[in-house]
């Protein structure tokens, strides 16, 4: 893969003529696992799924051109999987496996396209819905996040000079490499790029891709763009995500079918994948009461994904659960991914070493970390807290609670409907950045 000089794209075409979405494969691996069930389980459920600014004082609308926004998501509207993505989907070993996706399942994506659109300005912010069947608007999260960030990063650098953009990226690029450096001196480390959402843009998050390949080798064992892991020869990574609770939990007919809800979409994952991909995310609706209510069966499963609580509190939760049930953590695996970045990164893998399996998917602060790298000293370029969340399924009003009460979306009533059923144990608000 060519080395691309960011800075001079930048300059030369204001990135014109860089479309943003370049593949439907530019999304994250789970969509594409999580996809293959739903559409087997779930083809006639409707979904809707709208924009999340947690940073408020953000005013999108303000910084992004409506137009721009309009013309970039209209080029994903027109993409479809090409001949060669299909053969190497169809053909690829993921965790071990050949042939993760059914020749049926490539087939129907051969005709896939994203569906359409609702976007409106409202009070200096898009309110940006996808509606539809679930098989078709969970394909919107990933390139609608990818959107509005880079055009976010595009409006920051309009004005730049070829020499300011040159001296950002060279400040970016060595800020990178020091981090690199330092995960170089945890000799057990395991690290993958989860950064596709909240990336500063494409071409950098490729570069970041690229330098941790090289600064890791072995110890950086893929990425979660699918895209950049076929470009790049790397592992695919990726599981299951909140929405799969989310949505069975609003489709559930009464309040005892609410409770088990988070268990019963992972039963229909274990029924689809095995071995490394069974990896719960207990957080949903909060892990003190996923882990009180779990499933034996749970306990012979890879690990977990401890998402929103955190990092060593939520980890230890969770070993004390494996002890409980009779596991030894040594055995299991722990993924954290959760806001991390090199000092959350050290310090967790230091708490944790030899006594669980660690990996850590890095995201916002890998594919968009400019803080303090503008010449001109301004903040224009840090990320946001931006997200993309299921909120509705045929016509009910889906909720995540979170172990942070400050990621909690969804209708306030339902919200307190939640926590009844739930609880509110281990439950501690925290500032939201990334």
């Amino acid at each position: 893969m060519a080395v691309t000089d960011i800075a001079t794209r930048a300059y030369d075409h204001n990135f014109r003529l860089d479309p943003i979405v370049r593949s439907l494969l530019d999304t994250d691996f789970y969509k594409l696992l999580m996809l293959q069930m739903i559409r087997q389980l779930h083809p006639e459920v409707q979904a809707t799924f709208a924009l999340i600014n947690r940073t408020r004082t953000v005013r999108l609308a303000d910084l992004i051109d409506e137009g721009e926004l309009r013309a970039q998501l209209d080029h994903a509207r027109k993409i479809r999987f090409t001949r060669k993505e299909l053969i190497w989907l169809a053909g690829n070993s993921f965790y071990g496996n050949t042939r993760m996706f059914s020749p049926d399942f490539i087939a129907w994506l051969a005709a896939f396209r994203l569906p359409d659109y609702d976007l409106r300005k409202v009070d200096g912010q898009y309110e940006l819905r996808f509606e539809g069947p679930w098989t078709q608007t969970t394909m919107w999260e990933i390139p609608a996040l990818a959107i509005i960030n880079e055009l976010k990063s595009r409006a920051a650098l309009r004005d730049q000079g070829r020499f300011a953009l040159d001296v950002l990226y060279a400040r970016a690029k060595a800020r990178l490499w020091e981090k690199v450096e330092r995960l170089r001196q945890l000799p057990d480390l395991v690290i993958s790029d989860f950064g596709t959402r909240r990336r500063h843009g494409f071409l950098w998050q490729r570069w970041c891709v690229e330098a941790l390949k090289e600064g890791l080798g072995e110890r950086f064992i893929g990425t979660s763009n699918v895209l950049l892991a076929m470009d790049a020869d790397l592992e695919a990574i990726g599981t299951n995500a909140h929405e799969l609770p989310m949505v069975a939990a609003a489709l559930a007919e009464d309040e005892a079918a609410l409770a088990r809800a988070p268990y019963r979409v992972l039963d229909e994952w274990r029924r689809h994948y095995h071995g490394n991909l069974l990896i719960a995310l207990p957080d949903a609706f909060g892990t003190a009461a996923f882990l009180a209510g779990a499933p034996d069966w749970l306990a012979d499963w890879t690990g977990f994904r401890p998402d929103s609580a955190p990092p060593i509190e939520g980890g230890e939760q969770i070993i004390r659960w494996w002890k409980d049930k009779g596991r030894d953590p040594r055995e299991k695996l722990l993924i954290f991914s959760d806001g991390m970045d090199i000092d959350t990164i050290e310090e967790t893998y230091r708490h944790f070493h030899g006594r669980v399996r660690m990996s850590f998917g890095w995201g916002t602060n890998l594919t968009n970390d400019f803080r303090g790298c503008a010449p001109d000293g301004g903040t224009a370029l840090e990320p946001i807290s931006l997200v993309c969340k299921v909120v509705s399924a045929n016509g009910r009003p889906a909720v995540k609670l979170s172990d942070n009460p400050a990621k909690a979306t969804g209708d306030p009533a339902e919200i307190e409907r939640y926590r009844r059923i739930f609880g509110t144990e281990s439950r501690n608000a925290r500032p939201v950045e990334v």
